[in-house]
């Protein structure tokens, strides 16, 4: 340690160091590295402006807005990084070092990568895993272990067949291959069924249709590329992977059962967003069709998730499959001493005052039987919107005929029994009688 602090081994120091620099930092390759990084900063400022000013017409577009200032965000430095992609493959053809400018790219891409997890990726976990993931995958090439550790990665393979295997480093490329790819295709169907809603030619069911169907394709594509990515050959999977669907077939029957159901229900338009049904005691409007259940909604706020095998299977009852109009029944008493014709006058008129009820067909009240206290009615009438509700529109009819009921002093009965109390001489007499 002496040796080391003394003034012969610092000037040893000081030489190694210079010469150090003068091997490595001071040469013509990191001279022209160093002028490429600069020239491309200034080159990708000036097409990123440029591009900006172009976005900036789009960013207060429905459903491109956030897109817009996403892309502004990152514009100039996913130029940078393909100006230096470009650099660096003509460096590579002159055979010349490329060293700074893979560290420069390699720290670019982990920022725009970051970037672009902190607005796509909503969970924190997530998000963070892939900041991890990007630094360590630009320390790597930094450090230049990179190559290294992906040949020790490679190295450990299975075989598969008799032509192909799988290494550690394909099934690594091949997770990471499907991550991008799925998040890339909710992210595209997640933009196209934003657009397919505001469609005015296309109906309901079809909207649903078309969305799952360019979701499930989109999904199997990522799947494909994902497999194909690692370098196997499909058709060496075929025989595994028709006994694996058998064995799945089998075990998820329930889940295959109720997604076969929804794609009939969207094929038949059974029941489409919107219908008003009935089914197994819920009653509610249906809000969406998933591939494994149907969203239907209460008026109590409850959204319930009814299996698509259910809705197959057992009866509906829709409200709206084939017209929005829904009759409506009130049953009535009156005292049997009430004029029957006034009465039905003014049930139907006290239909007609509610906004609600339709006009046509006209409301209709008849008389139904005698009872044994009163004498019973039933009023009907038509409403147009019953996924505002039933019940409070019965209550509004209802509220209606007691105003006229009370204004024209008509009684509504209620039962009576009359109870005869016989003393003990009332029985002493019947026993005389006999």
């Amino acid at each position: 340690m002496e040796q080391l602090l003394s003034a012969e081994g610092l000037l040893a120091l000081g030489r190694a160091a210079y010469t150090w620099l003068l091997t490595n930092v001071l040469v013509l390759d990191n001279a022209v590295q160093v002028g490429i990084v600069g020239l491309t900063l200034l080159l990708a400022m000036l097409i990123a402006k440029r591009l900006r000013t172009w976005l900036a017409r789009y960013r207060d577009h429905r459903h491109l807005g956030r897109g817009v200032i996403i892309a502004e965000s990152v514009a100039m430095p996913l130029i940078w990084l393909t100006l230096l992609w470009i650099a660096m493959t003509v460096l590579g053809l002159s055979e010349r070092s490329t060293g700074l400018l893979r560290t420069v790219g390699a720290l670019l891409a982990a920022w725009i990568v970051i970037h672009l997890a902190s607005q796509f990726v909503r969970n924190p976990a997530w998000a963070k895993l892939i900041a991890w993931a990007a630094w360590s995958f630009a320390a790597l090439i930094v450090l230049g272990l990179l190559e290294p550790i992906i040949a020790v990665l490679d190295a450990a393979a299975i075989p598969v067949g008799t032509s192909s295997s799988i290494s550690l480093y394909d099934v690594i490329r091949s997770m990471i291959v499907f991550a991008v790819l799925l998040s890339l295709a909710l992210w595209l169907t997640t933009l196209i069924e934003s657009r397919i809603r505001t469609s005015q030619t296309l109906s309901p069911t079809v909207q649903v249709l078309f969305t799952k169907s360019l979701k499930m394709v989109l999904i199997s594509l990522a799947v494909i590329v994902a497999i194909n990515s690692v370098g196997i050959d499909l058709t060496a999977l075929a025989v595994v992977g028709g006994l694996l669907g058998v064995g799945i077939g089998f075990g998820l029957q329930k889940i295959v059962s109720n997604l076969i159901s929804g794609v009939i229900l969207l094929v038949d338009k059974s029941i489409k967003p919107g219908d008003i049904i009935s089914v197994s005691g819920t009653y509610g409007w249906v809000t969406a069709l998933g591939g494994r259940y149907v969203s239907v909604v209460t008026r109590d706020g409850v959204e319930h998730l009814i299996p698509n095998e259910t809705l197959i299977s057992e009866p509906v009852e829709n409200w709206t499959h084939t017209q929005r109009r829904t009759r409506l029944k009130v049953d009535l008493i009156v005292h049997h001493d009430t004029d029957l014709r006034q009465v039905i006058a003014l049930c139907e008129d006290a239909a007609r005052a509610c906004k609600r009820v339709l006009p046509e067909p006209e409301p209709k009240c008849l008389f139904i039987e005698f009872g044994e206290s009163a004498l019973k009615l039933q009023l009907r009438f038509w409403i147009g919107d019953a996924q505002n509700g039933v019940q409070n529109v019965k209550s509004d009819v209802l509220l209606e005929i007691w105003e006229r009921f009370r204004q024209q002093g008509i009684r509504i009965p209620f039962p009576q029994r009359d109870l005869h109390i016989r003393t003990s001489a009332d029985r002493s007499a019947l026993q005389a009688l006999a």
